[in-house]
């Protein structure tokens, strides 16, 4: 049984820190993990305190914090593993976030890496939480609006300031030093398959067709990227830019390339090991919790993306407000459907450790989950709008803030925590509402993510505002499984591997046997605080709203006697 065990390495380079995950293939068991966190900045992310918006990475963190997980998870296997031995390994998947896209030279070495750039923040990765470029993002969709509106039908009706074009037409703007000196531009999950092939040519590398599709408005039914001379009325040098990407795009799929001599040596991997192109690590999370036709993934983390698919066979509506609808951007043969928040997690650590109330030990996230979960739907009176990091679906606005309604001399820092996850969960019930408006049918929800399987509060909240069952995946780290999923069906069945996504998902997907239901009580209670965020949201979010919230106060201070009365 050893000799025929083949095993596959999945790299997940998140928001804070890069993951390994090996898996044996024949049942999916995880033989081992490792986690390195990236070197600078705070967590991993390079701030300017003047400039709220500004988010950037050093890419050498990535290629560090890589070499460190890979060779701690061979030797884990080596030393754990009975049977186990490098040349069993015979895949590599590799997911990023995204749209973090790098400044790079004519062989691809990232800008930052040349002395003269080398402090300068705008030569490094600009990570997808980046929104400086919101004015430049507003410019893209209106000459599309104008131009070429099915450019942004195919990414909900707007570009975001999250998005490819819209960094590197801002870097154009203010730092035309660095947009000069660039000969091409990578997204973060071309770049690490590049560097791991030993293929850094910006022109021949294989470039990813979910950050093409959901980022870059790629699209085979107009040839690719927006055409040159769309992108040179934005700026004649944008239009130039163009004919230094890349035409053709793959999916997850394929192969990149094999590791080469270079990578293997400082992995202690045999070189020659096929690696996966690039995926973003929401859309490969979605693979390795198991989606499906009808299944929603939602992959909670710091924010949250919402995945689905919907066969390529089938008609299907362009559907205002999502991050894209791509072909084979997370199952070949389907649509990907991607939808999501720009705060979560991130909502919820700033309340408890930059607002950090009740100092350390009564603000952590434990001890005020617990002391929230006593309290029931509407008993704090307060309401609040999950946008600290702007609205991604279905408004996409990054220009939009948080709101907390309600609060009064007395309110307790339980009932704002409380709110705020609340206010994801409403936030989750827009974007499903959405989906099904426009006939994609939401039949299951499988959640994977640290928040998911740690903080049960959030599960039970989510279960009874969307009225449906919150099924948790099994493990623990579906980014960097779908990444080894990914990395096992570019081997090929001949190496040891899979033929197809599903073939490797019916063996090595499962989901856990706690499911939070709704509780009917509850949810009859939240229907009627989702109604008041509707208000709140469409009046805040939109031009169009026109009313008065006069009612929403007083409806919360009715909702909350009525809640205390009942306890």
């Amino acid at each position: 049984m050893e000799e025929d065990q083949k095993y596959t390495l999945g790299l997940d380079f998140g928001t804070n820190s890069v993951r390994a995950l090996l898996i044996e293939l024949v049942t999916g068991r995880e033989v081992g993990t490792a986690v390195e966190e990236y070197e600078s900045g705070e967590a991993g992310v390079i701030i300017d305190p003047q400039d709220p918006n500004l988010a950037r990475q050093h890419p050498a963190d990535y290629l560090k914090a890589m070499v460190k997980v890979v060779r701690q998870v061979v030797r884990m296997a080596k030393g754990e593993e009975p049977g186990f031995s490098p040349e069993k390994v015979i895949g590599i998947g590799v997911d990023t976030t995204g749209s973090t896209p790098l400044p790079v030279d004519d062989k691809g070495i990232p800008l930052c890496f040349h002395p003269e750039f080398k402090d300068n923040l705008n030569a490094y990765a600009w990570l997808w939480k980046d929104h400086t470029s919101f004015a430049e993002a507003a410019e893209i969709t209106e000459l599309a609006a104008r131009e070429h509106p099915e450019y942004l039908a195919k990414c909900g009706g707007k570009y975001s300031s999250e998005w490819f074009f819209s960094k590197i037409f801002h870097c154009l703007r203010i730092d035309p030093q660095v947009f000069e000196a660039a000969y091409s531009w990578v997204e973060c999950c071309d770049y690490i398959p590049a560097v791991l092939t030993g293929n850094t040519n910006p022109m021949t590398m294989k470039r990813s067709r979910c950050a093409a599709g959901h980022k870059a408005m790629y699209n085979l039914d107009w040839g690719g990227l927006p055409e040159k001379e769309f992108l040179s009325k934005l700026d004649p040098k944008l239009g130039q830019l163009r004919t230094r990407l890349y035409e053709q795009t793959y999916t997850a799929d394929e192969k990149a390339g094999c590791l080469s001599d270079k990578m293997a040596q400082k992995f202690g991997l045999p070189p020659g090991i096929p690696v996966a192109v690039g995926a973003f690590d929401a859309h490969l999370g979605a693979v390795g919790a198991g989606i499906a036709p009808g299944i929603l993934v939602k992959i909670i983390g710091t924010s949250t993306c919402d995945v689905t698919v919907w066969p390529n066979d089938e008609p299907l509506a362009d559907i205002p407000g999502l991050c894209g609808i791509v072909d084979g951007s997370v199952l070949p043969g389907f649509y990907g459907l991607e939808a999501g928040q720009s705060g979560v997690g991130d909502i919820f650590n700033w309340f408890v450790n930059y607002i950090q109330p009740g100092g350390d030990k009564l603000g952590s996230h434990e001890a005020l989950s617990e002391r929230a979960a006593t309290l029931k739907p509407g008993e704090s009176g307060l309401l609040a709008l999950d946008w600290s990091n702007g609205n991604r679906t279905v408004l996409v606005d990054q220009r939009l803030s948080g709101l907390i309604l309600g609060q009064t001399l007395h309110t307790s820092a339980e009932e704002i925590y409380r709110a705020l996850i609340e206010a994801t969960a409403f936030g989750a019930l827009i974007i499903i509402n959405r989906f099904e408006e426009f006939g994609v049918k939401i039949k299951e929800v499988i959640n994977c993510g640290g928040i998911a399987e740690k903080n049960p509060l959030v599960m039970q909240i989510y279960a009874d505002i969307l009225g449906r069952e919150m099924k948790i995946a099994r493990s623990s780290q579906t980014c960097a499984l779908g990444s080894a999923i990914a990395g096992a069906v570019a081997a090929g069945e001949e190496r040891g591997g899979y033929t197809t996504f599903p073939e490797a998902q019916e063996k090595i997907c499962r989901v856990k046997d706690i499911i939070f239901r709704p509780q009917a009580e509850n949810h009859q209670i939240y229907s009627r605080l989702f109604r008041l965020y509707k208000d709140l949201h469409d009046a805040f979010g939109t031009k169009e709203w026109s009313g008065n919230l006069f009612h929403v106060m007083k409806e919360l201070l009715d909702l909350r006697d009525q809640q205390r009365r009942r306890k």
